[in-house]
This record gives C-alpha cells, structure tokens and sequence, in this order.
C-alpha cells in the first residue's frame, strides 16, 4: 500500500514520463523577499523562518555544490539518477532577469538536472521571468513555477503578514497559463482563524483557476517567529495529526485525477521546531494518509456493493 495507490504524485508521474526515478534538489540561491527587505514588508510571514526548511540558509554553497551534496544523499536513498533544481529558499523570482539567468543556467548546466522547480510567490512573477521559464519549457527542459498561496482568503493572508492578496495569485496564474507554464500552488492547513471549511474553499478557488500541481503543508511553529510567540502565549492552537490527516484526505479526494500532487505534508528542521510535535515524522504522517484514503476506499467499495446488490432486489 502506497500514498500512489490513491494520489497521483509527483515521483510516479515523473516516473512514468521518463521511464526513471527523478528527485527534486533543494537549492538556495542566497535571495530575498520583497516581505522582508521592505518593498512589501519587513519580518517575512509570521510563520517564516527559512532555516525550518533549509539548514544552510545563512551561508549557501555554490549551486553546483549544493546540486552534488543532494545528488550524493539521493543516489543513495533512492538510486535516482536524474533531477529537478529545486529553487526552494525565500523567493526565487526576486532578482534582475540576467541573475536569475544565470542562476537557472548554472543548474541546468549539470547533464543530470532535467529541468528546474521555481519557488516564489505569486506577487513576483513579472513578465520576463515567466517568459524565461517558457524559453526553457520549450527546449525540452521540465518546468515547475511554485506559487506560495498558503490561502485564499485574503484577511487571512493579512493575518499572517503575508503581503499579498488572491487577485495577484489569479493575475499570476493566468499570466502563466499564457505561456502554457506547469504552475504547481501551495495551500497551509491549520492557519490562524481558519477551519476545514476555509481549506476546502481555497482549494476550490484554486482548482477553479486552473492548476497543474498541489502542495499541502500543516502550520509549522518554528522557533524565531510571531507564530512561536503566539503560540508560546496560547494564542495560537495547532492542528492536531488526526485533524491534518482527515483534513488532507478530504481534500486529496476533492481533487481531480490529473491533478499532481508534490507534497501532501511537510516537516520543519528538528532543530528550530517547536509544534506540533508530529511534524516532525514526515513519513508517519504520510502513511497515515495512505491509510486513511486506503480506508475511505474501501468504504466506498462496499457501499457501491450494497446499493448493487440491494437494486438487484427491488
């Protein structure tokens, strides 16, 4: 039993396209964020501590040596041979169009990088930039543009100092899908404020838009950040394992067939997190998941057999 069973993942879609396993590599490119460095705000999000997801966040290797630190780890893991650059840290969008340039470049030029997985947000994807990624997509390369929505609702966002509202994430992916870009969108369970009823509307806010890919994350409470001390004064509640769990399933089973996902959880740096405890156990947490859709299906299965059997009666 397999999260692919039941979710069309990102690993067996790859798999399939290019008849291997392909591994994303995280990458950071040592750049900012217009909600840090003051254009939007200042302190990021109140839940952003970058070092939650990538343990070398202050001092970065060259690109070429972080693609071989990653590489080493996955061939082991995995046996992949082949990888997307996975632009991961801050905003990966937020430079000139020459840097970025030559920051895609320097990954692509490793014959086992196949194409490049851009994370930003969805108030930094100005023309050129998505007229770059297209240029790539149409030499053959494969493409990801990973918009952070985390929610679609916008007092929300204004919550969480966020910086951005829906309409830049809708004015983002139309522009995208102009140029026929694979736009992967990121959705935060467990938000201050919101409920399982708010999950269900922005993921149907965002499948209405048009998207190609998900990715679902519970709420980390991460050390240097509002949220820890929202949370340290009991102003902030986590969700607890069942409730993300139930939650994720709900809305992987919303979500139509075509539809990749990339993540269905995330963890945080052992180091700097501070609740819940349980996401710190990425793949207790995924077979969980599995588990649950393994039993909503079964479920299903034997009611559909009941009502068959019950209309052969009537």
């Amino acid at each position: 039993m397999r999260l692919s069973d039941y979710v069309n993942t990102l690993g067996q879609n790859l798999l399939h396209k290019y008849g291997e396993k392909v591994h994303k590599i995280s990458l950071n490119a040592n750049l900012s964020c217009p909600n840090r460095d003051g254009t939007k705000g200042v302190g990021g999000c109140t839940f952003c501590n970058i070092t939650s997801f990538n343990p070398n966040a202050r001092n970065p290797d060259s690109i070429a040596n972080q693609i071989e630190a990653g590489r080493r780890v996955i061939i082991k893991r995995t046996g992949a041979k082949k990888y997307l650059a996975y632009f991961q840290a801050y905003t990966n969008t937020y430079s000139d169009i020459d840097s970025l340039k030559k920051l895609y470049d320097n990954a692509l030029s490793e014959p086992d990088i196949i194409g490049l997985s851009i994370g930003t947000r969805p108030d930094c994807v100005p023309d050129k930039v998505l007229n770059l990624l297209a240029d790539y997509q149409n030499k053959g390369y494969e493409i990801w543009l990973e918009l952070g929505l985390q929610s679609s609702f916008d007092d929300t966002l204004k919550k969480v100092n966020r910086g951005h509202g829906f309409s830049e994430y809708r004015q983002a992916i139309y522009r995208s899908h102009l140029r026929q870009l694979n736009v992967c969108t990121h959705l935060i369970l467990g938000l201050p404020g919101e409920n399982h009823q708010h999950n269900i509307t922005s993921l149907s806010r965002v499948l209405d838009e048009g998207v190609a890919g998900l990715k679902l994350h519970p709420l980390h409470v991460v050390k240097g950040t509002q949220l820890a001390r929202d949370w340290l004064r009991k102003t902030y509640i986590p969700l607890s394992q069942n409730d993300y769990v139930f939650a994720a399933s709900n809305l992987i089973e919303m979500t139509p067939d075509d539809i990749i996902y990339h993540r269905v959880t995330g963890t945080a740096s052992s180091n700097v997190l501070l609740a819940p405890e349980w996401c710190s156990k990425k793949w207790k947490v995924i077979n969980s998941i599995t588990q649950e859709l393994h039993n909503r299906k079964i479920k299903k299965s034997s009611t559909d057999l009941n009502k068959t059997q019950y209309a052969l009666y009537e």
